[in-house]
């Protein structure tokens, strides 16, 4: 999957002279946390967050008064507290690859570019919304983990012991295992009865079932008192 297809399109953009202030103002607004800088010819060169703008903000415990704090918020621009040079990718780049870009340079976004034209920005959340996806999240039915030796048609094998069963299967994906001579497949299904399920995945060789887990029994934990 193409980051084209999981990007927010034409992002609020600001220009070098926008001011702390404005950028902050534009941020609660619309309810987003990064604002990519365009100059005069509209060309990328930087781009500002929520917590840039936090880290510039005087300290609470300043001693300068509310009207002093507004005129240096309003002298402030964003040329002097950006990013610069910033971390982008093209609108083809793969879902993997930008999630590895951003693990690799801890940063949050990436503005996607068309050739040297801005037109999307990617964001942790978009990856979460894709990885939930993958994964068959929110899907009704059956997580099945199984720990299976990394040999050719295994997939094959385990996918017809699903078909046997009535089973249709949601999601498939494969992590590591603890060692390179197995994978883990965790696998979303609907449709089958459980026990006969998991009676026809234990007959097969070289596979061991690790966990059966219905959709409901994940849930929100709370901690702590109720303000």
């Amino acid at each position: 999957m193409k980051v084209k297809s999981r990007m927010t399109p034409s992002p609020i953009t600001i220009t070098p002279e926008t001011t702390h202030r404005q950028a902050v103002a534009l941020m609660e607004q619309h309810n987003i946390r990064r604002l990519p800088v365009l100059d005069k010819k509209k060309r990328l060169i930087g781009i500002v967050s929520q917590s840039d703008l936090l880290s510039s903000a005087p300290s609470q415990a300043t001693t300068l008064s509310m009207y002093e704090i507004t005129s240096l918020m309003d002298k402030l621009t964003v040329d002097k507290i950006m990013t610069t040079p910033v971390i982008a990718v093209d609108e083809n780049c793969s879902l993997a690859g930008a999630a590895r870009i951003m693990l690799d340079n801890r940063i949050g976004a990436l503005p996607v570019m068309r050739d040297e034209e801005l037109v999307g920005i990617i964001t942790e959340t978009d990856i979460f919304k894709a990885f939930v996806e993958v994964l068959g999240g929110g899907e009704p039915g059956l997580r099945i983990d199984l720990r299976v030796a990394d040999e050719r048609g295994q997939l094959a094998t385990i996918a017809k012991a699903f078909a046997d069963v009535g089973s249709n299967i949601v999601s498939v994906t494969t992590f590591r295992g603890e060692d390179t001579s197995h994978t883990i497949l965790s696998i979303k299904e609907r449709g089958a009865n459980e026990e006969e399920l998991r009676q026809a995945l234990e007959k097969l060789d070289r596979v061991e079932v690790v966990e059966f887990r219905p959709s409901g029994r994940d849930c929100i934990l709370k901690f702590g008192k109720r303000k």
